[in-house]
């Protein structure tokens, strides 16, 4: 699958994700990013984005686009809030975004965040058959999702977000009790529809997610907060939130940053967000809840994968694909058989993303390879890999750049025989980077060539399964392969000396 970037613009924090989305569904996370703007201050206050927070965010954003910039992303989506949903300047603040980020940024409703938040949470921690009840606390507003084996039932969006409340009740350090007494009524108030609507009825799991339900998390359950990832699906139960929301009542900001899992930027927002969970636990009557690290970002990556965005980068242009085939045709490669390799190279490159963590540009010329490294023996049966070679790179080939057409060629020079050495020259000359990717290419071209040796397309597609020490490749076939599996079996030792794993081939 492609790789993605997800830009989550919240009240309380910009978050940035770039994530390889893979075929069963999951996330394999490649660049994280997260900073405190408090966005939504002067929004809840003013009603209006400040131009210092303005400034602030977008200088986050810049340097969050050259970070996933790097890893070359299929595609990008960013979006907004409620923080920017209530400002009165959204316009002007969303075009400034933009330009920051170098992609256009979108404000999306509150249930168009609940479906991302679900989205996430799905990705990250599929529950099928089951019933799940999900609460996102953020800055600016809480999201509560109710879902049926996988599926939205109910979904919604209220303004009780911990920057929100905290400015709007909380005047005191340690809050007053009669502050405190109208965030609680304020928030129940608040949540009472959505309780209508959902009713009381057990749940399989409750499920937390935001910064706000990792800190109350940790802090039960004593985990530091360097360490919150380790509070990934840790639980809290009601009378542990009644203990902590009580602590933190009786304690101010500086007091409250020093309690385990809180940092000092969570200490002044903590109350509310806290408050709200509590309540969502009583008013649900919940025995628990857990704490998910899904959110936002997560669920905009699963939904640019399902959408099959960006999917046209790990496969050649419909011109590319005209000449490459015109120069397989010319040189009597047959089309069948180039096609078949391209379709099973592609297969065995995108199942082995999590391993060689390519990006989707290489696909293409893994695929272009694919078609042209048999030209050879046009030549002579005799050497043909570097005849291949040598015609890849002095044919004209439309639509490639030159230096493409190098690592095509270098592709075919190796897709038998030794692999490259310090013997070979041309190979040693490339930058470092294209060493490192042809070396992890090689053998899925050798490996695609191998499962259509007899040329007669006995391979109809292949599943791969990948652990810490293997690659188990099933092969799923109408009639008997067994010359195809004789062959890839023999590409195990070049295989298992790149990606340090035993590789085995069999039927489905």
């Amino acid at each position: 699958m492609p790789r993605y970037a997800a830009i989550d613009i919240g009240s309380n924090s910009v978050r940035m994700l770039a994530a390889d989305a893979l075929p069963d569904g999951s996330i394999q996370t490649l660049a994280a990013d997260r900073e405190v703007t408090r966005l939504g201050e002067s929004v809840f206050r003013d009603g209006v984005i400040g131009d210092q927070a303005a400034d602030f965010v977008c200088g986050v954003l810049a340097r969050m686009a050259s970070s996933y910039q790097r890893l070359e992303v299929a595609g990008v989506r960013a979006v907004a809030t409620a923080a920017v949903r209530d400002a009165s300047n959204q316009r002007e603040f969303v075009e400034r975004a933009s330009r920051a980020l170098g992609a256009p940024v979108e404000i999306i409703s509150g249930q168009e965040e609940a479906r991302l938040i679900h989205l996430g949470v799905s990705a990250l921690w599929p529950h099928p058959g089951k019933r799940v009840l999900i609460v996102d606390v953020g800055g600016g507003s809480a999201e509560i999702i109710l879902a049926e084996d996988g599926r939205v039932i109910d979904a919604f969006s209220k303004p009780l977000g911990a920057v929100r409340l905290t400015g709007v009740f909380l005047g005191d350090d340690p809050p007053k009790p009669a502050q405190l007494g109208r965030l609680q009524e304020y928030i129940a108030e608040r949540l009472a529809p959505a309780l209508r609507k959902i009713g009381v009825k057990p749940c399989d799991r409750a499920i937390a997610t935001s910064a706000t339900a990792a800190a109350m998390v940790c802090a039960v359950n004593r985990v530091p907060r360097p360490r919150r990832e380790d509070a990934d699906r840790l639980r809290a139960t009601p009378s542990q939130v009644n203990k902590l929301f009580a602590e933190i009542c009786s304690r101010n900001t500086a007091g409250r940053a020093r309690i385990t899992g809180i940092g000092p930027r969570r200490a002044q927002i903590i109350i509310p967000g806290v408050a709200v969970l509590r309540e969502v636990m009583r008013s649900f009557q919940l025995p628990s809840m857990y704490y998910s690290k899904a959110g936002v970002r997560e669920g905009l990556i699963a939904d640019l994968a399902a959408r099959g965005v960006g999917s046209e980068q790990l496969r050649l242009s419909r011109d590319q694909r005209r000449e490459v085939e015109r120069m397989a045709a010319r040189y009597q490669v047959p089309l069948r058989h180039g096609r078949k390799v391209a379709h099973l190279a592609r297969s065995v490159f995108e199942a082995l993303r999590p391993l060689h963590r390519l990006p989707p540009v290489w696909a293409k010329l893994l695929e272009a390879a694919s078609y042209l490294f048999d030209t050879g023996h046009f030549v002579s049966d005799t050497g043909h890999h570097k005849h291949s070679e040598y015609l890849v790179l002095n044919s004209d080939l439309p639509g490639f750049t030159d230096h493409e057409k190098i690592l095509v060629a270098a592709l075919c020079r190796f897709h038998r025989k030794s692999m490259p050495s310090a013997r070979h020259t041309a190979f040693q000359s490339l930058p470092l980077d294209d060493r490192r990717a042809l070396t992890l290419l090689i053998p899925l071209l050798r490996l695609a060539d191998a499962l259509d040796r007899g040329k007669e397309q006995r391979v109809d597609d292949i599943r791969c399964d990948v652990s810490d020490n293997a690659v188990a490749i099933r092969i799923e076939s109408a009639v008997r392969a067994d010359l195809e599996l004789w062959a890839a079996e023999a590409v195990g030792d070049i295989f298992a000396g790149v990606y340090q794993r035993a590789l085995s081939v069999a039927h489905a």
